[in-house]
């Protein structure tokens, strides 16, 4: 086998060296690259799909109980996936017959949508009309009476789904329409990312059906910060401290309180208090034009300036009063 000496000059030793740069420059450049799809791009990363899926868990709990005394029957909801992919491949992902709710989590901008299978939705529909919960052919387009109860029962639906987002963003629900299938109103364009969470319905003992809302990507976009599950539970306790503040501050509002104005004070001695008389006259620490204090269950609270109303004594609140003064 030939030695050879390469020289800086010699174009067979360049040659070799770039050929190992670009092989060490190869492997680096891999170890910080990953694989993107430009055609399908993930928007939603794993933590914001975990966060999603803790939201809606909550939210069918609540639902069960809300529909099971609206309905007057056994409710059982489960979410069964929480996915993301095209707009256009959850349209042709759905079933023909589908009814599509169009809703709106305002400040979240744009809009929501939620469908629901004939299965659902027949049962739905003959409870509201005094029926024991059969499944009708919903093949067929809605009556208006039909629609007008449909619509009735989404915004109860969405109802529970403002109070489910609460925990984390104060938002409110808001109905927009209501269609046959999902072409007629589409949501968003058909290569936008959505994520689509699906729900396993069941009503009464033999009863399933099929669920689902879907998230465009511009909808949740400036929530996605406080997507994650660490802000969720310690948002959620703070929801919840602040709740049951509320709700203590709300059953003791009817409780009542012992109210007394100190006109003042004075220091007397044993000898001159047992010799007190009829017109005699004490003098106190404050003066005549002076605040007085009111006191709330023997702890001062308000200063005070007295007055008259319809010949009754009372005083009007100044301000709250100061330790230091």
């Amino acid at each position: 086998m030939e030695n050879r000496n390469y020289n800086l000059d010699d174009a067979a030793f360049e040659e070799d060296e770039n050929f190992n740069l670009e092989v060490q420059m190869s492997d680096e450049f891999k170890k910080g690259c990953k694989l993107y799809n430009f055609r399908r791009p993930d928007k939603f990363s794993k933590e914001h799909l975990k966060a999603l899926q803790d939201i809606h868990r909550d939210f069918v709990r609540h639902l069960a109980t809300v529909l099971g005394g609206y309905l007057r029957m056994e409710v059982e909801i489960d979410v069964i996936s929480v996915d993301q992919l095209t707009y256009e491949e959850y349209i042709c992902s759905m079933p023909p017959h589908v009814q599509n709710m169009i809703f709106k989590l305002n400040p979240l901008s744009g809009e929501i949508s939620m469908g629901m299978s004939p299965e659902v939705l027949g049962v739905v529909l003959d409870r509201m009309l005094g029926g024991s919960g059969a499944i009708n052919d919903r093949g067929k387009e809605l009556t208006q009476i039909e629609e007008l109860l449909t619509i009735k029962f989404v915004e109860k639906i969405i109802k529970v789904l403002e109070e489910s987002w609460g925990t984390i963003l104060p938002v409110k629900s808001e109905f927009v329409t209501l269609t046959n299938g999902y072409h007629s109103v589409p949501i968003t364009t058909s290569g936008e990312i959505v994520t689509l969470i699906s729900f396993e319905v069941r009503l009464g003992q033999k009863n399933f059906g099929l669920m689902n809302i879907c998230f465009p990507y511009p909808v949740l976009e400036t929530a996605l910060p406080k997507l994650t599950p660490q802000y969720i539970y310690q948002h959620a306790n703070v929801v919840a401290n602040e709740i049951g503040k509320n709700e203590t501050l709300e059953r003791i509002k009817s409780a009542q309180l012992d109210l007394e104005v100190l006109l003042g004070s004075a220091q007397l001695e044993i000898n001159d208090v047992l010799d007190l008389k009829v017109n005699d006259v004490i003098k106190l620490d404050r003066k005549l034009d002076s605040e007085l204090v009111a006191c709330v269950n023997k702890k001062k609270k308000f200063f005070v300036v007295p007055g008259i109303i319809q010949n009754k004594v009372c005083v009007k609140v100044v301000q709250q009063y100061n330790k230091k003064e």
